[in-house]
């Protein structure tokens, strides 16, 4: 039998300090989110970048460079100044960004640009009533809500996967950039606005790549700018890879590459089969996903674990389960990533880190 429950001893037990300092800890939350609000408002109007080229200068010595209203430059300023984010000099009326400061939030760093995380903050806000259906209803938030998440994940891509494609990421797989050279092909699944493939195509013109996405808008600015490099050994197209496991042509490709783009599929499982049976006998699938566990605990530690989940569960969860999909979410965790390779039939997986990318796993998958 239960025991009755003793209020006595729950309000024995309550730590008044430590409620305290819980309560400190949201109002940073509460402070931090805000400034994530105005840190996207300062990327997004070219406020940190003008800032950053710029000597002391006063509100409407800043809003006429930034070509921008002046009212709305002096109340942003107001929040970075108590933010402690741009300095003030109240008695000569100026603001200015730290060198320390534009190196994390300007266009100056092309690999250390937070401000462009910062957007995902904003973007999620703006299905959070959607979100909010979907904890009472089930079901998901189709991609076509999410405005502007492909603008957003190219320049998150651009960051950690474009810039470093030569340097570090293709080098995991030895003797891969000399067969690029030479000419082999390649698909990139779940491509996006196909910022890398382009790249790619652009660098190695002997190679042939294409590029496959559920979304319109993300294929025609790949189309774009493919057209842009004057690449004409790239291929993209609008394709659902639900029934991949069925409808891929087998052993196709010499390399298949995947950049952050498995988890949030509707069916990821048939999606990897899919790139298994369309693997050439001697090639290489290359994937980027979400460095962390698939148990929650062994998160704590992560960086920016917080984030990552919010946008699993507003994002990359959602999308997926508006779908009639299974909802993996972006943080399924390594364990269970490398469980899907293999049942996909991957029997070599290597698991590899770069310097520059603390929130990526970068795995080398062969039959």
């Amino acid at each position: 039998m239960t025991a009755p429950h003793d209020d006595t001893s729950v309000l024995d037990a309550f730590d008044e300090r430590h409620a305290e300092a819980f309560a400190d800890r949201l109002v940073d939350h509460l402070n931090g989110g805000a400034l994530s609000l105005m840190t996207s408002l300062g990327h997004r109007t070219g406020l940190f970048d003008t800032l950053a080229d710029m000597p002391p200068a006063t509100s409407p010595e800043i809003a006429q460079r930034a070509g921008l209203a002046e009212r709305y430059v002096r109340e942003w300023l107001g929040a970075m100044t108590v933010g402690n984010i741009v300095e003030h000099d109240p008695s000569a009326g100026t603001y200015h960004l730290p060198p320390e400061h534009a190196a994390c939030l300007s266009r100056r760093s092309p690999t250390d640009n937070i401000a462009v995380f910062a957007q995902y903050i904003p973007l999620l806000g703006s299905v959070e009533d959607d979100i909010v259906r979907c904890f009472h209803d089930g079901g998901g938030v189709p991609y076509e809500r999410f405005g502007r998440f492909h603008e957003i994940m190219a320049e998150d891509s651009g960051q950690s996967v474009v810039l470093a494609l030569e340097s570090q990421i293709l080098p995991l797989v030895p003797g891969l950039i000399e067969r690029l050279e030479n000419g082999l092909h390649m698909l990139d699944a779940g491509c996006g606005s196909g910022q890398a493939l382009n790249t790619l195509a652009h660098r190695f013109p002997r190679s042939r790549f294409i590029g496959y996405d559920l979304s319109e808008a993300a294929i025609a600015k790949a189309r774009r700018e493919a057209n842009e490099l004057g690449n004409t050994n790239v291929v993209f197209e609008v394709r659902d890879l639900t029934d991949f496991d069925r409808t891929a042509e087998p052993a196709t490709f010499d390399l298949i590459t995947t950049f952050d783009a498995v988890h949030d599929q509707a069916n990821p499982s048939a999606l990897l089969r899919g790139i298994r049976r369309a693997l050439a006998d001697d090639g290489v699938y290359l994937a980027q996903d979400i460095k962390g566990s698939s148990h929650h605990h062994q998160d704590r530690g992560h960086p920016i674990g917080p984030l990552l989940y919010t946008l699993s569960c507003m994002h990359c969860m959602t999308v997926s389960l508006a779908r009639g999909g299974e909802g993996l979410g972006a943080m399924w965790g390594r364990e269970k990533a490398q469980a899907y390779f293999r049942s996909a039939g991957f029997s070599d997986i290597a698991v590899h880190e770069l310097d520059h990318d603390f929130q990526n796993y970068w795995y080398v998958c062969r039959p």
